[in-house]
Parts: C-alpha cells; sequence; structure tokens
C-alpha cells in the first residue's frame, strides 16, 4: 500500500487547526453575530480576520476528499470504491444527525443541523456515482456546477412549494418542516460542494508516483495563482459570482474587508476561487517544507480528521456547559467572554491538549489497519 502524502495530510491538518478557532468563537463569544457575508461596516476586524483565515477550511477539506477518493481508487476496484463512498458517506450523514446535532442543542432540542459532515458525507455518494465517467467529463461536471451555481440564486422556493425541501438541500439554505415536531436546518447547501469534491476528484492523478513533485508543484502554483487572478477580476467588476463589495468612506482597512467579504452558504464562485486558490499554494507551500516538525505536526490532525472533528467539539461543549452551570449567562442568555482576545487564549491553549490523544488514535489507526471500522474515523 502507498505510503500517504504528507503533504496532503498536513494541509487537511492545518484547515482542521484553523476550524478550531471558528468553533471556539462558537463556544465563547456566539453572543456577537456573525452575518454571511461578515458586514465590513461593523464587524470587528479581528474576528473578521479569523473568519477569513476560516473560510479556507470547508473548501480545502473538501476538495482533498475527493482527492482522496481519488487515491482509494488507485488500489481497489470501481465497486470497491464506489462502496467505501456510500458507506462513509452514509456514516457520516448519520453523526451528523444522531451524534453532533444533539451535542450543540441537547437531546430534547427539535433542531437537526445538516452542517459539513452531513454535506461531506452527500458529496461522497454523490462522487459514488460520478466516478466511473472519463476524466474530461467530470471536470466539466464540476466546472460547471462551481462557476455557474450562482445563475441559480434568484430561485427561491417557498416551503409550501413541493421541490422546497430537495431544493433547501441543493441551494436554497433554509429550514425544512420534518415529523414529530422537528426541523432541519440546512447550513450546507450541497450542489456547489458536489462540484469541489467532484474537482477534487478529477485532479487526484497528480498525486500518482509517477508525476514528479516539481511538476505537481509547477501545476499546483499555475492553479492556484490563475485562481487567484480570476477572482481578483471578478470581484473588480462586481459582475458576476457574488454580491457587490464597496467602498467604506475613509476607511480602507473597511474597504478591503468589503472586497474579501465573500459568501459561504453556499459558497459563491469568488468565495471558493479564493479559498481553492489560497489552498492550491499552500499544499505547495508544506511540499517544499517538507517533513519537518511542524508539518509532521499538522499532518497527525490530518491523518485523524474524523476523530478530531468529534473530538474537539466535545470537548469543547463540555466546557461551555461546565462554564454555563458555574457561572451561568454572562452575555445575554448565554455563556461568553466580553473579549475576542479571550477567544485567541483559549486557542493557544487547547491546541496541544487536543494534539495528543489525536496523535495518539492516528497512530493506533495506522497500526490496527485490520480494524475495519477505523478507516471511517
Amino acid at each position: 500500500m502507498p505510503a500517504r502524502i504528507v503533504s496532503i495530510d498536513a494541509l487537511r491538518g492545518l484547515v482542521m487547526v484553523l476550524m478550531l478557532l471558528d468553533h471556539l468563537r462558537e463556544t465563547w463569544f456566539l453572543h456577537v453575530p456573525v452575518a454571511d457575508p461578515i458586514d465590513a461596516r461593523t464587524a470587528l476586524p479581528s474576528l473578521y480576520l479569523a473568519r477569513l483565515a476560516v473560510s479556507l477550511c470547508a473548501p480545502i477539506f473538501i476538495a482533498l476528499t475527493g482527492v482522496a477518493a481519488y487515491l482509494f481508487g488507485t488500489r481497489h476496484t470501481l465497486a470497491e470504491t464506489r462502496a467505501y463512498l456510500v458507506k462513509r458517506g452514509l456514516v457520516l450523514m448519520a453523526f451528523e444527525i444522531l451524534y453532533l446535532s444533539e451535542l450543540y442543542w441537547g437531546v430534547a432540542s427539535p433542531t437537526l443541523w445538516l452542517q459539513v459532515i452531513w454535506c461531506i458525507g452527500v458529496c461522497m455518494i454523490v462522487l459514488a456515482a460520478l466516478i466511473g465517467l472519463p476524466r474530461f467529463v467530470l471536470l466539466a461536471v464540476g466546472l460547471v456546477i462551481v462557476c455557474g451555481h450562482n445563475l441559480l440564486d434568484p430561485i427561491q422556493l417557498r416551503p409550501d412549494q413541493p421541490l422546497f425541501p430537495v431544493w433547501a438541500m441543493l441551494h436554497q439554505r433554509d429550514v425544512i418542516a420534518l415529523p414529530l415536531g422537528l426541523v432541519a436546518k440546512t447550513t450546507y447547501p450541497v450542489l456547489p460542494w458536489i462540484g469541489v469534491i467532484v474537482l477534487g476528484y478529477a485532479i487526484g492523478p497528480w498525486f500518482l508516483p509517477g508525476v514528479a513533485l516539481r511538476t505537481r508543484e509547477r501545476r499546483f502554483v499555475v492553479l492556484g495563482g490563475a485562481m487567484l487572478v480570476v477572482f481578483v477580476l471578478l470581484r473588480l467588476t462586481n459582475g458576476y459570482g457574488d454580491t457587490p463589495w464597496f467602498v467604506v468612506e475613509d476607511s480602507a482597512l473597511r474597504t478591503a474587508m468589503s472586497f474579501f467579504a465573500l459568501t459561504k452558504y453556499p459558497p459563491s464562485l469568488l468565495f471558493l476561487l479564493l479559498t481553492l486558490g489560497t489552498g492550491a499554494l499552500l499544499l505547495v507551500a508544506l511540499e517544499r517544507i517538507g517533513n519537518r516538525p511542524l508539518v509532521a505536526a499538522l499532518a497527525v490532525f490530518g491523518g485523524a480528521p474524523m476523530f478530531f472533528y468529534l473530538f474537539h467539539l466535545t470537548v469543547l461543549r463540555l466546557l461551555y456547559h461546565g462554564a454555563f452551570a458555574i457561572w451561568g449567562a454572562t452575555q445575554g442568555t448565554v455563556f461568553g467572554v466580553a473579549d475576542y482576545g479571550w477567544v485567541l487564549v483559549w486557542y493557544a491553549g487547547l491546541i496541544v491538549p487536543l494534539y495528543l490523544p489525536t496523535a495518539r488514535f492516528s497512530r493506533f489507526k495506522a497500526s490496527r489497519r485490520d480494524i475495519a471500522w477505523l478507516k471511517y474515523l
């Protein structure tokens, strides 16, 4: 079995570590609302910059999921790869519904949050249906979805219309009424993300052993640079791909914040150009750094992403409920800190404690390939 590609694990680990920052905000700073996209006129610059960095997480992770699916397929038959993608997709969707929704809102909560883990699960199942197609077809499908889905933005269905639930899951972030008083919130409409995972799968051959490292690096530099150039050109025209940016009088900083305030739910074309273009360049940077301590540590997080995701969210909720039980509501109806700086303090303080069990699990997973269910974490 081929060795894992350290740069992929490290890049996946980097976005997992960045994601921790946003989840800490949702733990200790939730009383300060964050719009999508962030309002450049009113947002705290420190919070804005953190959210901008965290924007890299979902696009890069889902694109790398497509790459990983391709590499899995080089060691398995098409039928085995499809079966794995479907089974893992279903496992992820089950985790979102049966554990993560209750983790955040309590077992008595009537809300099912269809967030990123649900989205990845759906994307994997759709990818399973597509991977038999020729690579050029997959590239075309991915590009059409990513580049063209904003043309669908004007389509807004009402809850009383027959196709509303399907459209809410595909492209319209909304609330779906369910039986027994439950509701589902489609935080991550899946259509654009399907395009991202398909494109990730389509560039999978770049990671084959026969492709020289420098050749791969050159391809990603060209790809990432081209995406960022297209982002700037489209953003300057304000014509397509996201809501227009604007000039904030007497504030160059807030004008720049408006320029980079992009829509994530669902991800706009410009959001994906910026984040995936940056991700391509980060991958090259990590490959050139090599297997140094920082890259190796990030690769640990990226080698056991599902474990880290479930573990750190569980720890954060336990910390929150413990703080609420001791001090009660300190910010309106929730417990929270008054200054975003304390979120950064918690972030710095939790990385190592979260790293240690993740590293232990990652070593256990690597040493026990005979345990089939471990590959789903």
